[in-house]
């Protein structure tokens, strides 16, 4: 949210809470002047319940970023809370193009999406695996309601294809739209001189102007602490990292 306010202020923000304890999330929506999103996720709960039962799949609340297709946008960018924003992400938008480009991603993801199976299922076999804490769509081509059908239909297949491994979100957004045909592009093929790249290990990585750029000298617009199990330390990011959380504890403490 510090990097937000930082690089994107400009734009409209809408903060999804993760779960019923929502004191933080409220408070940081009044601090960054961003919109909470106080509906009651009750399709998107019903569906996680059903896809992950069980006492040990918590985690299936990942699901609740879904509710971004819900809000009253013509576009929409979602992005994971786990990220820090180093770019304007006004250029991601009005890229939209029906047929050609209808769901924009940043990273690829070729190891946590599915297993083996896919290759059983021709819809499967050259679709583009993404890393879903970052993309742009618009309710035109991806609602909600897509999510619920395309379960109610397939998820024998879903199941069959699904990697394992408290994955939750990722694995049924791809899925979704795979399944459904969508026109899936990568930020770098929208946008040029823009990377693909995020992950917060990434390798090559420098900063130049205060902005970090990939090993070919291209713009990263964001880095992600996917699957992040210690605090930032020493990587490249880390000391962005460091910088803005001490500034937002700040101002939580003001």
């Amino acid at each position: 949210l510090e990097s937000y306010k930082d690089t994107n202020s400009g734009l409209p923000l809408y903060l999804i809470p993760y779960d019923d304890n929502v004191v933080m999330t409220r408070r940081a929506a009044e601090i960054y002047g961003a919109h909470y999103v106080g509906e009651e996720p009750t399709e998107i709960d019903k569906l996680s319940h059903e896809l992950y039962p069980g006492i040990f799949n918590t985690n299936r609340r990942r699901l609740r970023k879904l509710q971004a297709l819900a809000l009253p946008l013509d576009e929409v960018a979602y992005v994971d809370v786990d990220v820090i924003l180093f770019r304007d992400f006004t250029p991601l938008f009005g890229r939209l193009d029906k047929g050609k480009t209808e769901f924009i991603v940043a990273s690829p993801s070729f190891e946590y999406v599915y297993n083996d199976r896919r290759d059983h299922y021709p819809f499967l076999k050259d679709a583009l695996l993404f890393n879903d804490g970052f993309w742009v769509t618009s309710n035109q081509y991806l609602k909600l309601s897509d999510f619920m059908d395309t379960i109610r239909d397939d998820a024998v297949i879903f199941h069959d294809v699904r990697k394992r491994g408290q994955l939750f979100a990722q694995p049924l957004v791809n899925f979704v739209t795979h399944r459904r045909g969508l026109k899936i592009e990568l930020l770098p093929n929208v946008i040029a001189g823009a990377s693909h790249e995020s992950f917060y290990k990434a390798p090559g990585v420098e900063f130049k102007n205060g902005k970090p750029v990939d090993y070919e000298g291209k713009e990263i617009y964001f880095a992600h602490w996917a699957g992040a199990t210690a605090l930032p330390k020493n990587g490249v990011f880390d000391e962005a990292w460091t910088h803005y959380s001490q500034a937002a504890w700040a101002r939580f403490k003001q």
